[in-house]
């Protein structure tokens, strides 16, 4: 895939000696950017996130810092609360299906192979972070980064609206 702005900031924010964005984060702030939204540096709802939710091993954060983000975008873009939720699951539920049949796992301690809670350090000194961790980063990025485009916000959610909810296990 080719870089893009959204991609190459997120990489800017993740890849850092002094890690101060976790994968959630930089997901969030760089698509929060990206979008326009407002306090689009704020990172502060996805800090506990990192490491599949506080180093648990659980969803990827990239994925979960995405879909604040989805969310946020969702609920500025449409009025009716309830309408603004169900587009940004059938959004994040599209985004988690192609994740998963891209890197065979949405779970942080599969795509990594580290338990973050007691093996976070070894994780960092091995340094395959920034290249896979990296690469999971940007694919999420790529795949939502178009909804800034209003014409293809629209589309997206006319095809969500039309098609339904995302089966479960689907991929």
């Amino acid at each position: 895939m080719s870089s893009s702005a959204p991609a190459d900031r997120a990489r800017q924010l993740f890849v850092t000696d002094h890690y101060s964005h976790g994968c959630a984060e930089a997901s969030l702030v760089a698509l929060q950017e990206h979008y326009g939204l407002s306090d689009a540096g704020d990172s502060s709802a996805a800090m506990a996130l990192n490491g599949g939710i506080a180093y648990w091993g659980g969803t990827c954060g990239a994925i979960t810092g995405a879909a604040l983000a989805v969310g946020r975008l969702a609920g500025e873009r449409i009025a009716d609360h309830s309408q603004a939720k169900r587009v940004a699951r059938r959004l994040v539920q599209r985004l988690m299906v192609d994740f998963r049949a891209e890197h065979g796992s949405l779970d942080c301690r599969t795509l990594t192979g580290y338990d973050m809670i007691t093996d976070h350090d070894a994780f960092l000194e091995d340094g395959s972070w920034k290249v896979t961790c990296s690469a999971q980063i940007e694919s999420t990025i790529r795949h939502l980064e178009g909804l800034a485009d209003r014409s293809s916000w629209d589309a997206a959610v006319t095809d969500v609206s039309e098609s339904g909810e995302v089966p479960r296990g689907s991929a």
